[in-house]
């Protein structure tokens, strides 16, 4: 059996009609972006969550942003171990090799992941303790932002658990020796972001961990 298939045919139409509309528009700019490389602004770390359109929300053109997208936009701890770090490598290259001069976790509201470890957290998921679940195991970063949120009320506690996943991935990007460096010497900022779907608002965290809207 082929491990591969024809793509859906409404994904095919939808790339014709993006080939025959907004790349023959900006042909050059394309060509350029080929040629030259890309040279993003910023890096953004956002969730995989298919509702956070990171582009639609900042208008943003091809090239200039560097994004990477993982479970509850998490940034790990430095862990210089050997092992395979998808997050931290994405991390090194925007920032070592890209030179970006802005890093925004970007969250967001009815987050799954973020649902999800508070029921772990909670004990009301048993299965996300086992070893084998890829997601428990990756919400283990968030743990101590559950700890910061266990004693509000509950119905509370989701919601600033999302705000947590930010916080926590600045903090965590601060671990990073280079991180810290650029930061320190005026080279790279650190932004904290929450994208309520609903409702349209992009809440930023201030230097007390407090989010106001823009």
């Amino acid at each position: 059996m082929p491990l591969t298939r024809p793509l859906p045919k409404y994904l095919v139409q939808r790339y014709h009609g993006w080939k025959a509309t907004a790349y023959a528009e900006n042909r050059a700019w394309f060509r350029r972006l080929a040629h030259d490389g890309q040279r993003p602004r910023a890096m953004i770390v956002s969730c995989c969550d298919s509702r956070v359109h990171v582009s639609s929300i900042f208008g943003a053109d091809s090239g200039e942003f560097f994004i990477h997208r993982n479970i509850a936009n998490l940034v790990p701890g430095y862990a210089p171990d050997g092992e395979q770090h998808g997050t931290s490598a994405a991390v090194e290259y925007a920032v070592r090799t890209l030179r970006v001069a802005h890093v925004i976790v970007l969250g967001h509201t009815q987050c799954g992941g973020v649902a999800g470890c508070h029921a772990m957290c909670s004990g009301a998921a048993p299965e996300l303790e086992e070893k084998t679940s890829f997601v428990g195991r990756w919400m283990d970063i968030l743990r101590p932002g559950y700890e910061r949120v266990r004693d509000l009320p509950h119905e509370d506690q989701v919601g600033a658990l999302e705000q947590q996943a930010v916080l926590i991935s600045v903090e965590n990007l601060m671990t990073f020796p280079f991180v810290r460096e650029a930061v320190e010497q005026e080279e790279l900022s650190l932004h904290g972001l929450v994208h309520d779907i609903a409702e349209g608002v992009l809440w930023q965290a201030d230097d007390k961990g407090a989010f106001n809207a823009l």
